[in-house]
């Protein structure tokens, strides 16, 4: 009998003190909603025990808490959640539990319940550690708080990762060598640098649309690119994903190359996404979206989600898009219904041009390939 897959845990908390203006995410502002979030809390748990019954058995890798603004949610809430999913799937030895949070002070003060609830991995959103920067991306701490919480974090928490957003305007190469090499200061071993990017519908979108925000052109953009790289790697983190460096293997997020590798995952609270492999084939799950809907599904029907079989075909193009972006890619194997191989006239162009490595089993992109990962993706996927 085939032992079934083993799987991941995605905890959605919706709930923020204060919206970003270049989020796209389901969120929502937390005031005035203590009633609200005690019920998803509820429905939370109550979503977890029902898709149990859907996956069966399986081995625990990772929980993770994400959002939204989880370090908001009542630390014992945090863990009745950990408690239930470790009910529910057997854990496994390493299993991994994370929780993003924010530098304010009102959340640094919940570090240590937090850790008592049985958190052991904390990203701490830091963004920036420039205050006109943090104003600008509409973030409610400075760069003071932003250092006061990463010297709390690395005392309550036996991991931490820090997220920085680069690519801001006005910002220099030079300048982002010196915020990075101030943040490794502090000592955390797993850096998220992310570059900043206009999403449709936000507030930085309709700025850049009305020309008060201006971006770095793609020139400078690759140059804080390979600053980046350059910085980490003197450090000695490895850029085992796009926008995710660590120090060691055993510093990487479980959690996210859970999702990299294709692995099972349940996806609880609103607009939560899972993806299993059930009846021969993967099934993409989706929660309602919003917080009352979700809430209402679950006691109406059990359940917050709604699922639907993957083609083929789209299964192996979720496989690429996401298999790329981390150093080990993804292998010929799993995405045969694009029909690549290291064969195909385009595979063999991009190897030639430095933009995918030259590996017989496994597609890979290299540092350049990298640089260019969503064209290289769209390149492959038509």
């Amino acid at each position: 009998m085939t032992q079934p897959p083993p799987l991941g845990v995605y905890v959605h908390w919706p709930y923020c003190a204060r919206i970003c203006p270049y989020c796209d995410f389901n969120v929502v502002r937390d005031r005035g909603r203590t009633n609200e979030q005690a019920a998803l809390a509820d429905a939370i748990v109550a979503d977890l025990k029902a898709q149990r019954a859907l996956t069966g058995p399986r081995d625990l890798l990772s929980i993770f808490f994400g959002g939204g603004t989880p370090s908001l949610m009542d630390p014992g809430e945090v863990a009745r959640v950990i408690e239930t999913a470790k009910a529910l799937w057997t854990p496994a030895d390493d299993l991994e539990i994370s929780l993003e949070a924010n530098p304010t002070d009102a959340e640094t003060d919940r570090f240590a319940a937090l850790a008592a609830a049985g958190v052991a991995r904390l990203s701490l959103g830091v963004q920036a550690l420039d205050d006109a920067a943090l104003k600008l991306l509409g973030r409610n701490h400075d760069a003071g708080s932003a250092r006061r919480a990463i010297a709390v974090a690395a005392k309550a928490f036996p991991r931490l990762s820090a997220d920085l957003i680069y690519a801001r305007p006005g910002q220099t190469a030079e300048a982002w060598a010196a915020e990075l090499s101030d943040l490794l200061a502090y000592g955390p071993e797993h850096v998220s640098p992310y570059q900043l990017t206009i999403e449709a519908g936000t507030a930085f979108d309709r700025a850049v649309g009305r020309g008060t925000l201006v971006v770095p052109d793609e020139d400078l953009a690759a140059a804080l690119f390979e600053t980046t790289q350059s910085v980490l790697e003197a450090a000695g983190f490895d850029a085992y994903e796009v926008s995710n460096h660590a120090r060691g293997e055993a510093a990487r997020s479980r959690h996210n190359l859970v999702y990299w590798r294709g692995h099972d995952y349940v996806g609880v609270g609103p607009g939560a996404h899972g993806r299993l492999s059930l009846e021969g084939g993967k099934l993409a799950a989706a929660a309602r979206r919003g917080i009352a809907d979700y809430i209402r599904a679950v006691a109406e029907t059990g359940v917050g989600f709604e699922r639907e079989a993957l083609t083929p075909l789209e299964a192996a193009e979720e496989r690429l898009l996401l298999g790329l972006r981390i150093d080990d890619g993804v292998s010929f194997a799993e995405i045969a219904a694009l029909g690549l191989s290291p064969d195909t006239p385009k595979v063999k162009t991009l190897v030639e041009a430095d933009l995918l490595v030259d590996d017989r089993i496994r597609l890979r992109a290299t540092r350049s390939g990298r640089l260019v990962l969503d064209r290289l993706t769209g390149t492959l996927a038509t």
